[in-house]
């Protein structure tokens, strides 16, 4: 039987990559207007159910709807597959499943694997994705067990109830989306740490890259080593993960509608998820919405960096956050390239960077723009909401079950974009097919 052959317009990996994420969240959008998948006193809703599609396959966890009453068990259960599906990446999922069914792979599923992962050669496809399949079921079935055993031990009379809140969980904290199987997402576990610190660790990790993760697995003893990404990432994780604690315990400590009537000890724990869960974990044992305007206004610009590359995280990432300043840093000491280290960066990487951070900054200012114009709300609040959806956080101060239909839409394409990446959205429709053949003269226009 003969291939089906795939249209050269759309065949190129970058076009490609978009397009199965839409494909899926079609059909994620198709379950969930079947009976099944709702519980029976709702009635088919596709804005809903697009909506929901769309937040679990970008991994974003924002929801038009009740998660915990709207959708039934098995709703429950599409919404998980789709977290999934969409944390790993179509492709890398088709990938892994071809290395373990087949053992090969084609020269272009991995130029597509190679554009969904940023990694750098060919070679580096597939033993990466051998090691993304175990890293991450592995750490999903470590945190789903210590949950489990949590919960039938305090909160929940069986095993059974225990064990399917541990895998949810598990699952949106590794894939960091934000959806939750009670209404009030983790507030009835504040200050647990037994619930709320496994939680972040899989948040943390999901959101450092496979790239990363994949490195670690074989290098970790040997920081001197690592490549210059990951060290941006590891070492950047962890300077915003400490000050995004710090600067969330001293604006929260005494705001009695969040953290002010908490003991000492569940402040810290309540700290330790300020300053994660806004890099893109969506998950929340307080009110986002009671914060106060300098903690909000922190948190978007947390939410706005994002986690590493190549990870379920969101935002700009923190190697593009990074690779900036140390742009910044070398254009006020004069100097010819932009280092790091003993290496230099390439002109192309800047300007990625510098691509990149413009497009965003574009993007969440004319949605935000747009969600004021559409609903009534406050700039600080789109601002947040918009942030939240771009970033793939899934964070909210409320404002999601309250926006209209053109609103909703808004949110539905910053969540797509935010996934696929805004260099690949871009390029998906401008990519140029062959590079120039002559140069221009320069020019220097005055700057600044």
């Amino acid at each position: 039987m003969a291939r089906p052959v795939i249209p050269a317009a759309i065949a190129h990996p970058v076009r490609l990559l978009p397009l199965s994420f839409f494909a899926l969240i079609l059909l994620g959008t198709g379950l969930l207007l079947l009976p099944f998948a709702r519980s029976g006193v709702n009635s088919p809703d596709f804005m809903a159910a697009f909506f929901t599609s769309t937040s679990a396959v970008t991994v974003t966890g924002l929801a038009s709807v009740d998660t915990s009453t709207y959708w039934s068990p098995a709703g429950q259960g599409i919404i998980l597959v789709l977290v999934e599906i969409g944390g790993l990446g179509i492709v890398a999922l088709a990938t892994v499943l071809g290395l373990f069914i087949g053992g090969r792979l084609g020269l272009r599923t991995r130029l597509v694997a190679q554009t969904d992962m940023h990694v750098v050669s060919l070679g580096e496809v597939k033993p990466l994705f051998r090691r993304v399949a175990v890293v991450m079921l592995s750490f999903q079935a470590v945190i789903a067990a210590v949950l489990a055993i949590r919960y039938r031990a305090t909160y929940f009379d069986t095993w059974g109830t225990s064990l399917w809140h541990g895998v949810f969980d598990a699952v949106m904290a590794f894939n960091n989306a934000g959806f939750s199987l009670h209404p009030d997402s983790l507030t009835r576990y504040a200050g647990d740490w037994l619930i709320i610190v496994p939680i972040c660790i899989g948040v943390f990790f999901g959101a450092v890259g496979f790239p990363v993760l994949a490195e670690l697995f074989s290098g970790w003893r040997k920081p001197s080593k690592w490549t210059i990404h990951t060290r941006l990432t590891v070492w950047g994780s962890i300077f915003l993960l400490v000050v995004g604690a710090l600067v969330f315990l001293a604006l929260e400590w005494s705001n009695d509608a969040t953290l002010g009537t908490l003991a000492w000890d569940h402040k810290l724990v309540s700290g330790l998820e300020g300053g994660i869960m806004p890099r893109s974990g969506g998950l929340n044992s307080f009110d986002w919405g009671s914060v106060r305007p300098e903690t909000q206004s922190f948190a978007t610009v947390l939410m706005f960096i994002g986690g590493g590359s190549a990870s379920t995280a969101g935002g700009i990432k923190v190697t593009t956050f990074l690779l900036l300043a140390y742009v910044i840093l070398a254009e006020l000491r004069g100097d010819p390239q932009v280092t790091i280290g003993v290496r230099a960066i390439s002109s192309a990487v800047v300007r990625t960077a510098v691509t990149i951070a413009l497009i965003s900054v574009m993007l969440v200012g004319v949605a935000t723009w747009t969600l004021m114009l559409l609903s009534d709300v406050s700039f600080e609040d789109a601002l947040f909401e918009c942030t939240s959806a771009f970033a793939t956080v899934g964070l909210s101060t409320g404002l999601t079950f309250d926006l209209n239909v053109a609103s909703q839409v808004v949110i539905i394409v910053l969540m797509f974009i935010g996934r696929v990446g805004t260099i690949t959205a871009a390029s998906a429709f401008i990519l140029r097919r062959r590079a120039p053949r002559y140069t221009v003269p320069e020019e220097q226009p005055i700057i600044g």
